[in-house]
């Protein structure tokens, strides 16, 4: 009774802009006791996302005014929760590519609406969903909807790349990140971005970080591999 009470609380976000399809997920969805909020644009989707909980979501990947996959890129930034691409694209590129930048699975059209629902249980199962304010560790606090990090109760003052990329390396810490990876997941034209540019961004947060805390030596450079951030 238990698991199923922590299941009807789940919060499931639905970017579809065919209408016929969004109504028979959301009622396949809501028939399992998920509550489900149907948006039709990407950029809807990214909004209502950074002002309400959502513990999954479910993005098609031909959206009228965005790419699916460069929705999935800013939530990515933003949450480390599961998402469920569906496509009526089968090209294996297409499927790669989706889970490169960050999607947990991929569904194509048509489908099975019980198999849909199927894989958001399992997907909910295997990943712990991530509050809009956490803890994410005994110094940092994290408030995704306003992106701001707390360090030692201390509001640090960030630039948008700074609070992403502090973000990131919180969401695992002891995880090496490439300059590449960082490139990729933290800025809107990583084409456009140098090596040096993170190196230039690492090196403004370690002296932030040491601002509030001359102690804190918390990023770690690896050579030849990338940055990561201590767990403490």
């Amino acid at each position: 009774m238990k698991s199923d009470m922590n299941r009807r609380m789940k919060n499931i976000l639905l970017i579809e802009d065919e209408g016929s399809i969004a109504d028979t997920i959301c009622y396949a969805l809501q028939a399992d006791s998920f509550s489900v909020v149907w948006k039709n644009l990407g950029r809807e989707g990214i909004t209502y996302f950074q002002q309400h909980p959502v513990d999954l979501i479910i993005l098609d990947v031909g959206l009228p005014d965005m790419n699916g996959f460069d929705v999935c890129k800013e939530l990515r930034i933003l949450t480390d929760i599961p998402i469920i691409f569906l496509t009526a694209r089968s090209d294996e590129i297409d499927r790669v590519v989706g889970l490169e930048i960050g999607a947990d699975d991929y569904v194509l059209k048509p489908f099975s609406p019980r198999e849909l629902v199927a894989r958001v249980k399992v997907r909910l199962k295997r990943s712990g969903t991530l509050p809009e304010h956490r803890t994410v560790s005994s110094a940092f606090h994290l408030d995704e909807n306003k992106q701001r990090i707390t360090f030692d109760d201390s509001v640090m003052d960030l630039t948008r790349y700074e609070y992403r990329l502090l973000a990131l390396l919180l969401s695992q810490s002891e995880r090496v990140f490439s300059r590449e990876q960082l490139m990729q997941k933290i800025w809107d034209s990583p084409e456009h971005v140098m090596d040096r540019t993170v190196d230039a961004h690492i090196k403004t947060l370690r002296a932030k970080l040491r601002d509030i805390r001359p102690d804190a030596d918390l990023i770690k450079t690896h050579r030849g591999m990338g940055y990561s951030i201590a767990s403490f």
